[in-house]
């Protein structure tokens, strides 16, 4: 991973190369930013840039033998670690390394992901991953080694928030103390449930949303899109690359999402609760990702609706298709600035129950019922 391989951000990574360059590499550093984020590309990229053989002003040469091993995750002085799920009792079950493949498979493809989409990707969605004493053992053994070929040995643990509490006391004091030469890149999206000691021990990097006019030229350069698709593509995703990706590529879910917004709507508005139970089985066979998604995307068409409701017409811009504005046109007269707030703050509130493993049939009958009041009495 290059920084140029990352959308915008100029100024971050210009200060991660000056921080090499300049000899003044903190040893230990956590990069963090919402899910989707930028965060864990960043720290590959920085890995990368102090590892090379050749390195640029502003970036890693991308040729040499230390770059292509780091392209492909096999750079033996970049270590990963991340959480796992247990499949058993032992100990091994415990240890990132035997998911490296399924990591390499799924970074390389698309290094913004969210800890769900990693679950997803081991066969394991509905359970939650954790790191674990076993692996902080393995990362002290890993670091303690004589680096193979670079002058640094780098180790990026994403998220760190799912160490359990031994795991994290076990590695605080390499953390704090490092051996020479070696980095601790943290990447978090929960900065907050990460253990405080280990935390004042790092320095922090908030990893911003990228700028639209960036994310327009990385969408431009990766497909060949309509206008309308990519314009739709910067305003649902409000600067998360993850979601931007997300969009493009799974087209046929986006129009599934519109399908069942639309048809939540007109029940929740009646209310049908026999209807209600019929949508919300067929929603919990989604996944928690893809609920997860959903909910994101009947923020933004909700979103759209009250601009189309309050915005003069000659200042209206849609970020809708074709059949999501002929239906706002009706839907969005129930939609204004006093209703939009609870609404907003009801979407969210159910995106955390359903990010934290709550029943999500709970979740989204007590969603639609409150909906339903929220569209009567505007």
């Amino acid at each position: 991973m290059q920084f140029k391989d990352i959308p915008g951000l100029e100024e971050i990574k210009h200060r991660l190369c000056q921080t090499v360059l300049e000899n003044r590499i903190s040893h230990a550093q956590l990069f963090y930013g919402e899910e989707g984020s930028a965060a864990l590309a960043l720290a590959m990229a920085y890995a990368q840039y102090i590892t090379c053989l050749d390195r640029q002003e502003e970036d890693s040469c991308g040729l040499c033998a230390s770059c292509v091993k780091s392209q492909e995750l096999i750079h033996p002085d970049i270590v990963f670690s991340y959480p796992v799920v247990k499949s058993g009792m032992t100990s091994r079950d415990s240890r990132s390394d035997l998911h490296i493949e399924k990591w390499r498979e799924i970074i390389l493809e698309n290094p913004y992901i969210g800890p769900n989409q990693w679950y997803e990707h081991l066969g394991m969605e509905n359970k939650q991953g954790m790191i674990y004493t076993e692996e902080s053992d393995e990362i002290i053994r890993k670091i303690s080694l004589k680096s193979f070929e670079s002058e640094y040995k780098a180790l990026i643990l994403w998220l760190p928030e799912k160490m359990n509490i031994n795991a994290a006391n076990k590695l605080l004091k390499s953390i704090e103390e490092p051996p020479d030469k070696t980095i601790f890149l943290l990447v978090s999206i929960e900065p907050e449930q990460v253990l405080p000691t280990i935390l004042s021990r790092c320095q922090a990097l908030k990893i911003p949303k990228v700028e639209d006019e960036s994310l327009r030229q990385f969408l431009r350069k990766r497909y060949r899109l309509m206008e309308d698709e990519l314009e739709r593509a910067i305003g649902w995703a409000g600067g998360n690359v993850r979601e931007a990706l997300r969009l493009i590529q799974e087209n046929e879910e986006e129009n599934e999402f519109m399908e069942l917004f639309i048809r939540w709507m007109r029940l929740a508005w009646v209310p049908d609760v026999p209807g209600l139970t019929t949508w919300i089985d067929k929603m919990a066979t989604l996944g928690r990702e893809k609920q997860k998604a959903f909910l994101r995307y009947a923020m933004h068409i909700l979103r759209e609706n009250l601009l189309l409701h309050i915005m003069p017409p000659e200042k209206k811009i849609s970020r809708m298709t074709k059949q999501e504005y002929e239906f706002s046109k009706k839907f969005s007269v129930f939609i204004y600035p006093e209703n939009m707030e609870s609404l907003y703050t009801l979407m969210n509130e159910a995106f955390d129950h359903i990010s934290g493993n709550v029943y999500g049939k709970l979740v989204f009958m007590d969603v639609s019922l409150k909906i339903h009041k929220l569209l009567k009495n505007s």
